[in-house]
């Protein structure tokens, strides 16, 4: 298929007919072109893996279960790409930072740090 081609439908699924490497080529050759039509810069398959690795977490869908849809030999290679997008991960984050601006900033301004800290410490300057 060319681009400008109208193609049929069947050229982008795989019919059994042929190697799934061969397939493959094609369908990733098919996406290079869709990309570079749309002008899409470094438009590439795995695009849509990431986009839908990370939609799952999105959804709170737990870490290990997305590390099986992707295919990883480890949660481990999961989590080294996409924990940033781990939900539950994020909202705890958010809890953490907002806890600490809770506190009583006069207090924070006087000791240069948390009362806890000082209480166990000599000041400094």
């Amino acid at each position: 298929m060319y681009a400008g081609s109208a193609g049929d439908v069947s050229d982008f699924f795989w019919s059994g007919s042929s190697d799934k490497d061969g397939a493959a080529r094609n369908y990733m050759r098919y996406l290079a072109t869709l990309f570079r039509l749309a002008g899409v810069k470094g438009g590439h398959a795995h695009r849509f893996r990431d986009t839908f690795a990370v939609e799952l977490l999105l959804a709170d869908v737990p870490l290990e279960r997305v590390s099986m849809l992707l295919g990883h030999s480890s949660v481990k290679i999961t989590e080294k790409h996409y924990a940033p997008w781990v939900l539950a991960r994020q909202e705890q984050l958010e809890a953490d930072v907002m806890k600490t601006w809770g506190r009583d900033s006069l207090v924070l301004a006087s000791t240069k740090g948390t009362p806890e800290v000082h209480e166990k410490r000599e000041a400094v300057n």
